[in-house]
């Protein structure tokens, strides 16, 4: 590797850069090439132009926030997933000829004297528009929030769903053409619900928003997950990297859903994702539902809080991009994160994190902003001599400018690094950091002094 001036400087050649780094692959790559990540799917102008038409609908029955007509749209789906489970019972049931084993919508009538079958997706959307907002609005959602539906994730966010849709008209087409849209294949569900997510163009309360899927690619390429990793993200979100790190074991182990083990583990133990913001979370469930995973561990935490000290080396793996502002309830700020690094910043806080998180020789992809890099208090200093000389940090990305527009302007980098079994590192401490700078074409590298 050639070095060049200064002692804390390094200049690194992109072509010598595997005999360093050999289980990476580095990707030329701008905030618009998505096509050049293996694996990243593609839906048909058709389809886009369906889910655009309802998105049309909402907008002009009177539901302009993204993040409510996400929330709709996923209601309705998981209505008519619920329908399809019953039916695939049904069948189920008639083919050997016994009862039902399990019944999602129960027979006879609620308390208000609707009958349960009419509350299932393919009885209702036959309904006048009327008729199908009342079964709807004062049968269907009470139903959900008690029930639980079918046990999933997704399920136990039910018990403060809103049905907000005003009008019967606007239910009615939007029935319609949730209805015309395939949902059989599990690749094709996931893509478009990815679709949708990503016109969510408003960020959170608290500083969340949607990372781009070829950078979350890029994440979890650099760490290649495991069919017996256990996988977190403490601040999910939308649940992307997750989905991103069941696709991608999907791809590169396709037997992975054959071995029971595995398969049990694959859907009730590998994923973890926490946030505080119920929406996020029925958003980031459904995302996951769709994309095959049957009940990840998708639940409401604040991860920073005190309450969840205790969860200390859980995990082998984590990929996160945490809120880079924010409030943040610091009385109530987990001790011993405080005294890894005594700040209000949340972006160190999430970095401290990780590292209680992990397991020894887990390892963890983050999104930081560049003041994690560059920032001259002490808390900043401290925390990147605990990168450096406690840690294996393997690699600094740099990302381009722009890359989370139109949520924040911020410039961030992605951190690649591995929990050492040991405090130090057995090898002598490295003072300068490898930065690769994602541009068309990958052309530098650069470094700056750490403490």
């Amino acid at each position: 590797m050639n070095t060049k001036l200064g002692r804390d400087e390094m200049v690194v050649d992109p072509g010598e850069l595997n005999k360093h780094l050999p289980s990476y692959r580095l990707y030329n790559t701008s905030a618009t090439s998505a096509t050049l990540f293996r694996g990243i799917k593609m839906i048909s102008g058709e389809l886009k132009n369906q889910i655009d038409r309802i998105w049309d609908a909402f907008w002009s029955g009177g539901i302009s926030n993204p993040l409510e007509v996400i929330e709709q749209i996923t209601y309705l789906l998981f209505l008519r997933r619920l329908d399809d489970l019953h039916t695939l019972e049904e069948n189920k049931s008639v083919r050997l000829k016994r009862p039902m084993e399990r019944r999602i919508f129960p027979e006879g009538k609620d308390e208000e004297g609707c009958p349960y079958e009419n509350m299932r997706w393919s009885r209702f959307k036959n309904f006048q528009p009327a008729e199908m907002f009342t079964v709807v609005d004062r049968h269907v959602f009470p139903f959900l929030r008690t029930l639980g539906g079918d046990n999933s994730t997704y399920a136990h966010h039910m018990k403060d769903a809103r049905f907000t849709i005003p009008t019967p008209a606007l239910l009615a087409k939007v029935v319609d053409l949730l209805d015309d849209i395939p949902m059989e294949n599990r690749d094709t569900k996931g893509d478009l619900y990815e679709y949708m997510l990503s016109k969510i163009a408003t960020a959170g309360q608290n500083g969340q928003f949607r990372t781009p899927r070829h950078i979350i690619r890029l994440m979890v390429e650099l760490t290649s997950p495991q069919p017996k990793d256990i996988i977190c993200d403490p601040a999910c979100g939308t649940a992307g990297f997750l989905v991103c790190a069941g696709e991608y074991l999907r791809e590169h182990y396709p037997n992975i859903l054959h071995d029971e083990k595995l398969k049990q583990h694959f859907h009730h133990g590998m994923f973890h994702g926490f946030d505080f913001d119920n929406v996020m979370l029925r958003i980031g469930s459904m995302n996951m539902l769709l994309h095959g995973v049957e009940n990840p561990d998708i639940r409401y935490r604040d991860s920073l809080a005190q309450e969840n000290a205790s969860d200390e080396e859980a995990y082998t793996l984590v990929l996160a991009n945490p809120p880079f502002a924010g409030s943040l309830d610091y009385e109530n700020t987990a001790k011993d994160l405080l005294q890894i690094v005594k700040t209000k910043k949340t972006e160190l806080l999430f970095v401290a994190l990780f590292l209680r998180l992990l397991k020894p020789g887990g390892r963890a992809a983050v999104i930081v902003p560049d003041g994690v890099l560059f920032g001259s208090t002490k808390a900043h200093k401290e925390l990147r001599r605990i990168l450096v000389e406690e840690q294996k940090l393997d690699a600094v990305v740099s990302l381009p400018g722009g890359v989370f527009k139109p949520y924040a302007g911020v410039s961030t980098a992605n951190l690649s690094q591995k929990s050492m079994l040991t405090q130090k590192l057995p090898i002598a401490t490295i003072k300068s950091v490898l930065s690769v700078e994602l541009e068309n074409p990958l052309r530098r590298t650069m470094t700056g002094k750490l403490w």
